[in-house]
């Protein structure tokens, strides 16, 4: 496995290179594990061979942003931005580790893209039924929970039910995963709103679970 001096200060201390995803590679340091977002670009299940200079920093100052407003609605896995590896600086984060619950947890208050697709063919998305008649980019009643299968890599998330993400996970479990989801949808909306007084705002996925707690880390 790959590794790199953690701090000149410990030099026999490293950190191990535990996963390398499309944007973002996973170490260990002790029990924390460093997440460094990389400038490289993905595309549902494509990186693309030309990354962007300092999309990593920036990716990563988005989500520092964001898990502090939200610290409030649901607690997360961050250390520090700073107590970490110099090669790494101002595009990591030192975090707790974290059980991953294996689901994609999405809201989605607008009409589009998959749920567009789903809406056309059945009505509804995730087997959540939608009132008839709407268009592409339609508001939707009320924001919903449409999960997806948290997928290996080389394999496609899948639309989930809500009863399909309590059978895999539990029906107490999925309730939280629901109820966090849409209130971070709601939460974000409202500083949207407060901020500009328009527009849509980004689908929320994944979850960890730390051991008392609930973290829902934003995806890359």
């Amino acid at each position: 496995m790959a590794t790199v001096s953690r701090r000149a200060r410990i030099p026999w201390l490293i950190v191990e290179l535990l996963h390398t995803g499309k944007v973002r590679d996973v170490y260990a340091d002790g029990n924390d594990l460093i997440l460094v977002a990389s400038d490289r670009v993905s595309i549902y299940d494509v990186v693309l061979p030309t990354p962007i200079p300092d999309k990593g920093k920036i990716l990563t100052a988005l989500s520092l942003w964001w898990f502090e407003r939200l610290a409030g609605i649901v607690p997360n896995h961050v250390i520090s931005a700073t107590d970490v590896p110099a090669e790494f600086a101002g595009r990591a984060i030192r975090c707790r580790r974290l059980a991953m619950v294996p689901v994609e947890c999405v809201a989605r208050g607008y009409l589009a893209g998959y749920g567009l697709d789903s809406y056309r063919a059945s009505g509804g998305i995730c087997g959540v039924p939608l009132p008839a008649g709407l268009a592409e980019g339609s508001r939707l009643p009320d924001p919903v929970f449409t999960p997806t299968t948290k997928a290996p890599p080389g394999q496609h998330d899948e639309p989930m039910t809500f009863d399909g993400v309590a059978a895999a996970v539990g029906a107490g479990t999925a309730a939280e995963l629901r109820r966090l989801t849409l209130e971070v949808y709601g939460a974000v909306t409202k500083s949207h709103v407060a901020a500009a007084s328009s527009s849509p705002t980004p689908s929320w996925s994944s979850a960890g679970r730390p051991t008392g707690a609930w973290c829902s880390p934003t995806r890359c």
